[in-house]
């Protein structure tokens, strides 16, 4: 149920949804969000309070960083205690990146945090962004019992009438609405004529227990995304990076590799250098199985680490922040292949 003393913050990093056609000009442009129920008048009609914040200047996705990520985590702990939710304007290119590091900075998180865009801008005709902003506003103010307790107190990602679990999605479409997906694990929601809620699963805070905030974050990784043909020197170059801590390893099917001797070598001496190798699909569905095909198994006798069926976002979101909180090679293997924020899922 809606509540309607609920107090909602909308936060403005950047992105398409946020701009505006200049009449004169014809470019597009971010819109004053202090102006927003000008922009919007749609958002008069919702039955509970919103108020906005701004990113000056506002950020294009691509220029995503860990410095903002923090700036955003700021922001909301700065008003954590004011607001029963939270949404989240963010350019579509990287939001997938945003999405999986946020939850994984914000601990027991206890109310929601809702990201969501468009691939249309909200100025223009048939912009997608109205119905996405005002769903995702509705989702932050939506409460489960007369105590005020949340229905959704996670990070999510809103897209398109579907509400996903934030370090779940991952981008599959450049030109459609319907840009996300969750491959590997249910929706949260789905919205038609009314948000329907698949509550099984929504994660369940500690309400006992404060929400952490957590800042520390280590960029010392790399994606490696293996190819029919890739040299040594490619590969040689990636685990020669200075300082390095983590590979995302982007496998075959079900977390197979090469096994020329080179390769096999280059891996060897970088685990025992200590760096963290994560083994994840290429594939969209399913997961990695070392065990299935020895080409699988001696990644595993290496001691590359599963990523079950992670996203590559979220295991690079996940290794930066391990690394950050100062957690050694042997303790980020073992967090790697077991669910923190549900990000993976196991199976035995």
């Amino acid at each position: 149920m809606i509540d309607r003393n609920a107090n909602v913050l909308l936060m403005y990093t950047g992105g398409t949804i946020g701009m505006v056609e200049n009449a004169e000009t014809g470019a597009l442009e971010p819109f004053n969000f202090s102006h927003l129920y000008s922009n919007m008048p749609e958002i008069k009609r919702l039955k509970f309070n919103v108020e906005t914040y701004l990113f000056d200047p506002p950020i294009d996705s691509s220029d995503m960083s860990p410095s903002i990520w923090q700036q955003i985590v700021h922001v909301i702990e700065d008003h954590y205690d004011e607001y029963d939710g939270f949404v989240i304007l963010h350019g579509t290119d990287t939001m997938a990146y945003t999405a999986s590091v946020l939850s994984l900075m914000l601990d027991n998180l206890t109310k929601p945090v809702i990201l969501t865009g468009s691939q249309l801008p909200i100025g223009k005709l048939r912009t997608d962004g109205k119905e996405n902003l005002i769903t995702a506003l509705e989702i932050a103010a939506d409460k489960k019992d007369a105590i005020g307790r949340p229905i959704v107190p996670e990070l999510c990602v809103y897209m398109q009438n579907l509400l996903m679990r934030g370090n779940r999605t991952t981008k599959i479409n450049a030109n459609n609405f319907s840009a996300f997906t969750s491959p590997n694990y249910p929706y949260l929601g789905e919205a038609g004529l009314n948000i329907r809620y698949n509550d099984q699963f929504i994660l369940k805070p500690d309400y006992e227990k404060p929400v952490n905030f957590n800042y520390a974050m280590d960029p010392h990784v790399v994606i490696l995304k293996l190819f029919p043909g890739i040299s040594e020197a490619v590969v040689r170059a990636h685990l020669a990076i200075p300082g390095l801590k983590g590979v995302v390893l982007e496998t075959y099917g079900t977390g197979n590799s090469p096994i020329d001797l080179w390769f096999i070598d280059l891996l060897h001496d970088a685990i025992e250098q200590g760096i963290v190798i994560v083994n994840v699909t290429q594939c969209l569905y399913g997961g990695v199985e070392m065990h299935r095909y020895e080409n699988g198994q001696r990644l595993e006798k290496l001691g590359a680490v599963s990523g079950h069926d992670i996203t590559t976002e979220a295991a690079l979101a996940k290794l930066m922040v391990l690394f950050g909180e100062g957690k050694t090679p042997a303790e980020v293997k073992r967090l790697m292949s077991v669910s923190l924020r549900g990000e993976l899922t196991v199976r035995r």
